[in-house]
């Protein structure tokens, strides 16, 4: 049995944000047999795959709501020293042009690992909600199947935050636009949930790692 594997993009809203982007080797494996041969190897066995190359967007596809596949609108995403970055120097304000990059290949049954930070201000006319929001949808439609002024794909995303420098904002939190997650056997409607890191304020750089089992 071949599972179907999952796209793996990464979601731009009105914020600056530096990503680097490592993704462990795909398993297609049916679970079971994942899990036993994963039980059988050690973490010193995993074969980490750098996904960005820090050269260009070559292996990258682009999409802003109420553009086609392939406009990189306003060059919002961008290759600077290495690193692969979001950035709204050239937006005058924020127009409502949500925008996502797919990596070109599927996974499943893998780990991913980023590090990332916020830096700069917020793009003028941004919603309060985006204020250092970005995210990783680690399962999610493939880009040629989203409708021209359709906001974000379907997906389940890991919401990456950044702290206000008011109160508790955690990072990693699951998101879920255009469905639903099951967890401890309960059907879950409600379309975020916090996860329990800690706030991680300021420009620093944090690192995230998830770890998907088909």
């Amino acid at each position: 049995m071949k599972l179907k594997m999952q796209t793996l993009l990464f979601t731009s809203k009105a914020l600056f944000v530096g990503l680097l982007v490592i993704l462990t080797a795909c398993n297609s494996k049916p679970k079971n047999q994942a899990s036993s041969e994963k039980s059988a190897s050690q973490a010193t066995d995993e074969n980490w795959v750098q996904l960005f190359n820090g050269k260009d967007l070559n292996d990258w596809q682009i999409k802003f709501k109420g553009h086609e596949l392939g406009d990189n609108y306003k060059n919002t995403f961008r290759v600077e020293n290495g690193l692969l970055r979001v950035s709204y120097d050239n937006w005058d304000k924020w127009d409502g042009s949500f925008g996502h990059i797919f990596y070109k290949g599927e996974f499943s049954h893998y780990k991913l690992r980023v590090e990332y930070r916020f830096v700069g201000e917020q793009a003028s006319g941004g919603p309060d909600w985006a204020y250092r929001n970005n995210g990783i949808m680690i399962h999610g439609q493939p880009a040629e199947t989203m409708a021209l002024d359709q906001d974000f794909p379907v997906s389940i995303e890991v919401q990456l935050l950044g702290g206000s420098g008011k109160g508790e904002r955690s990072t990693c939190n699951v998101c879920t636009p255009g469905t639903n997650i099951v967890m401890d056997g309960k059907l879950i409607e409600q379309h975020c949930i916090n996860s329990k890191s800690k706030t991680y304020n300021g420009d620093q750089w944090v690192t995230a790692e998830v770890e998907v089992d088909g």
